[in-house]
């Protein structure tokens, strides 16, 4: 999917809705059985109720691997699924990284076999170890600030000229390929770091995971994020939309939180 086609589609919705799609085999309704098979048609029964209000779905393959071998067959009827919501942008979110040879074979896995619009990456073996994954009409998405504790260790160190690892990761970024392929991982729960990253990337896409069960703002992300006209922002929500009802009524429940959340995008979409 090329980035005209993404905004486009982000614009007619008035939507930056991503749905996580992480499937926990404790939480997932009753009806569905604990097992592979269960996770696929789970997944595939929360993107039929919720496509009206996303603009994405982002599987986390971490929940598909643990099971196996027939996991990854759940993935790839998930992928499969989602192949028929072409106005939909997919995200693996896989946070691969590794040596250009291996990324390669990464990239032809996920991106060609599996036919994922993009793939989550992490960028701390440099430039040849994600350059594989930005084929034609397809995107890397590396990460940039995260929110959880551990972004303290390295991210927010200072280095020598004082200002923090991640914003020299960023600088590289700026350089390293075209923001109509490369988008930037942002956590939802530091507004300031938000604003801070839209300032050192304005032309980039950000996708913003954290909101909803996790604590993050709609409000706070939009205001700190969201770029007029284009908007480059993608919000996710996982477990609030996945688990909004563990009972038969878990699709409508879905469906009625995707629809709040865009609700709230619409009232801070900027003119």
């Amino acid at each position: 999917m090329t980035r005209t086609e993404l905004a486009s589609y982000i614009q007619a919705k008035k939507s930056v809705l991503c749905v996580g799609l992480d499937p926990d085999l404790d939480k997932m309704p009753a009806q569905f059985t604990r097992d592979a098979q269960g996770v696929a048609d789970f997944c595939c029964a929360i993107i039929d109720a919720t496509s009206d209000y996303a603009v994405a779905y982002k599987p986390n393959l971490a929940f598909f691997e643990s099971l196996g071998l027939e996991g990854w067959a759940a993935l790839a009827q998930v992928a499969q699924h989602l192949s028929k919501y072409p106005e939909h942008f997919s995200i693996a979110d896989a946070k691969r990284g590794d040596i250009g040879n291996t990324a390669r074979h990464y990239a032809e896995g996920i991106l060609g076999q599996l036919g994922f619009d993009s793939i989550t990456v992490a960028p701390y073996m440099g430039r040849d170890s994600l350059e594989p994954f930005a084929l034609p009409g397809k995107w890397a998405i590396a990460l940039g600030l995260t929110s959880n504790p551990g972004a303290q260790d390295f991210q927010m160190q200072a280095m020598a000229d004082g200002r923090p690892l991640y914003a020299h990761v960023l600088d590289s970024y700026a350089t390293w390929a075209s923001p109509d392929q490369w988008m930037v991982v942002v956590g939802a729960t530091r507004p300031e770091g938000l604003a801070a990253v839209r300032k050192q990337l304005p032309d980039h896409f950000f996708l913003v995971p954290g909101v909803g069960a996790q604590g993050g703002s709609v409000e706070d992300v939009m205001k700190a994020g969201a770029v007029p006209g284009e908007i480059a922002l993608l919000i996710n929500s996982s477990r609030g939309i996945l688990y909004a009802s563990s009972e038969a009524d878990f699709a409508e429940a879905a469906a009625r939180e995707a629809a709040r959340l865009v609700q709230e995008m619409k009232q801070h979409w900027p003119s």
